[in-house]
């Protein structure tokens, strides 16, 4: 299975899968990956590391033929299960639909809980105990898709932002290969919004 990695920053999460890859502990090869800012770190870094890549500036863009561009770069690629690793666009119904259920997400919190930016702030703002990370297939709207694996997080009296979010990235670097592993043993089914192991 070739894995495409979409990014728009640094790449934590990217590189993470990249180990993992690279060592083996992922059978599976990253065939390609899509920035649509050039001189996101990620970016530098996937080329760095010889990683089929490409780009196109998003700024100013339609959203809908953007994205039938990005599909279209996939598709040519091989690229058969998508994992976005901080891009931030929401993806469009059409992009979507050019990979059903093949779309992975993660983010920084429990979800249903704080979905969309600043997910560790708003955890802060409004006193929770714990938060966590989520992975999640990823459909048409924001941070809304089936929950495939979650981790909890507590919330420190003394956390700030940073804090908060450095311990979350840990976890975030491990089960995303954790769910990716799952996709590739195929040992799940979605029903309706549940994801199963079976």
């Amino acid at each position: 299975m070739k894995l495409g990695i979409l990014l728009s920053g640094r790449g934590s999460n990217f590189e993470a899968i990249a180990r993992n890859v690279l060592n083996g502990k992922l059978n599976c090869e990253i065939g390609f990956v899509f920035s649509n800012r050039p001189n996101a770190p990620g970016f530098v870094r996937a080329k760095e590391l010889g990683f089929p890549c490409g780009c196109i500036p998003s700024a100013g863009r339609d959203r809908s033929e953007f994205d039938s561009q990005v599909a279209n770069l996939l598709k040519e690629n091989g690229v058969d299960l998508v994992c976005l690793a901080g891009y931030m666009r929401l993806l469009t119904g059409g992009f979507v639909s050019q990979f059903p259920e093949r779309i992975l997400n993660i983010h920084p919190s429990l979800l249903p809980a704080f979905a969309g930016l600043d997910a560790q702030h708003q955890a802060l703002v409004h006193g929770a105990k714990v938060t966590g990370c989520t992975v999640h297939f990823v459909d048409e709207n924001l941070d809304s898709g089936p929950i495939l694996l979650q981790v909890p997080v507590p919330v420190l009296d003394n956390d700030t932002v940073d804090t908060l979010s450095a311990r979350i990235l840990i976890e975030e670097h491990r089960i995303y290969s954790e769910a990716i592993a799952w996709i590739l043993k195929g040992s799940y089914k979605i029903e309706g919004r549940r994801v199963l192991t079976l």
